[in-house]
């Protein structure tokens, strides 16, 4: 594609890399600590026997490099921040550290974790619920749209894990259902997406009502200085444990784009593309909501059956119309950034990006919904004249180039 080192673009990986060189130089050697042991087998950690059957039957075999790194610095109740991106297993490591820890003797919440949305909230309460099976892990997810009353009781009758949003984890602490006298652990999953939608007064007044000794993990793709900052003030020597933004590969995700050149001459290549879309589970993602009502229609004028969710939908459509795409009873979900991260559907192999992603991270989190564990995917980016740009900075920002997508398509799935 011609122009593509035209300057003038939104995203600056320089400034960004020379912002974090700065923030590592004034106190990176005394503020950090670096972890280097890497344990090549669930096996090897040191992990309860229980905790370990609840990993093998969820279907893990060997730790992803996040977690061959990462478990075993939590276990020991050291503060952590991990750099990851989405689909290496960030979850994982958090729930078996958690897991590792908890006293169940004891039915008091002792960990409390955050997430942006209550998608990737209840996502998270899943995995925990399930790697905890053997042990009886008690866990609730605390997230807006639901009851207020039925929040209280569950909290009220004792759990070990809460997971949550900030607003209604922040609203059970100030009602008190939530009680953080033996909160152990906190953790603060895709902490750059936190502070991006704005949470970070909600996150540091719920550390006001925690405990001061208090173990602190913080999980994310990027770590924006804001991330650093939450660092800096709440935790203590972390240990640092990064996987290299030019190492945030998304390996086993073929990447292609075609240039549709104009904005209104995407509808025809998608729907072109829809016979390939409906053989297997496909997410598209556009930019806004309401373009996510417009795209959904013209589907369906033109008798293409797809589902589509945004953040205007009361959970409870949400929840149904999750449920029906992880089923497999639709196959070709339209959805906004909003829910990238809450979308952990095993099948999905093909992603387009229908509209680009403003921000070159988010890029990653929507294609590292597909392939993930080494699974074969595809992600297809329809770029108009105006992308070519954000294109070139997104294969810059990740080191990939992305080509033009062959007439094949089918065969690659």
């Amino acid at each position: 594609m011609a122009g593509l080192a035209s300057e003038g673009s939104q995203f600056d990986a320089r400034q960004y890399d020379q912002k974090m060189t700065e923030l590592l130089q004034t106190d990176g050697d005394d503020f950090f600590t670096s972890s280097d042991e890497v344990y090549d087998s669930f096996d090897a950690m040191g992990l309860q026997e229980n905790l370990l059957r609840g990993i093998y039957a969820y279907g893990f075999e060997k730790p992803s490099a996040i977690q061959q790194r990462g478990i075993v610095p939590f276990c020991k109740g050291l503060d952590v921040i991990q750099q990851a991106q989405s689909g290496t297993g960030k979850t994982a490591t958090f729930c078996s550290g958690i897991l590792q820890q908890l006293d169940y003797g004891i039915v008091q919440c002792q960990a409390l974790v955050l997430a942006p949305t209550r998608e990737l909230a209840q996502q998270i309460e899943k995995v925990m619920r399930a790697l905890g099976d053997y042990l009886g892990v008690k866990v609730h997810a605390c997230v807006g749209g639901t009851s207020v009353r039925e929040d209280q009781r569950i909290l009220q009758n004792g759990v070990h894990v809460v997971v949550g949003t900030p607003g209604r984890v922040f609203d059970m602490l100030k009602r008190q259902s939530l009680r953080p006298d033996y909160i152990k652990m906190f953790v603060l999953d895709e902490a750059d997406e936190m502070l991006s939608r704005g949470f970070k007064d909600q996150i540091y007044d719920i550390f006001q009502l925690l405990p001061a000794k208090i173990q602190v993990g913080v999980f994310s793709a990027t770590m924006p200085p804001e991330a650093l900052e939450i660092t800096r003030k709440f935790m203590n020597k972390p240990v640092r444990i990064l996987v290299k933004r030019d190492e945030l590969t998304l390996e086993g995700i073929k990447q292609f784009y075609v240039n549709v050149e104009k904005e209104d001459w995407k509808l025809e290549t998608l729907c072109d593309l829809y016979e390939t879309l409906a053989i297997t589970q496909s997410v598209i993602f556009v930019n806004t909501r309401r373009k996510v009502d417009w795209l959904t229609d013209k589907m369906r004028s033109r008798d293409h059956t797809v589902s589509a969710t945004h953040g205007d939908m009361d959970q409870n459509t949400r929840d149904i119309i999750m449920r029906e795409f992880r089923s497999g009873s639709s196959r070709v979900l339209i959805t906004t950034d909003l829910l990238a991260r809450g979308i952990d559907v095993q099948q999905v192999s093909l992603v387009i990006n229908y509209d680009l992603p403003t921000q070159p991270e988010n890029y990653l989190h929507r294609i590292g919904r597909s392939g993930r564990f080494g699974r074969k995917g595809v992600a297809i980016n329809f770029v108009t004249n105006d992308d070519e740009r954000m294109l070139y900075d997104i294969q810059k920002f990740y080191n990939v180039i992305i080509e033009e997508l062959p007439s094949n398509v089918a065969d690659l799935l």
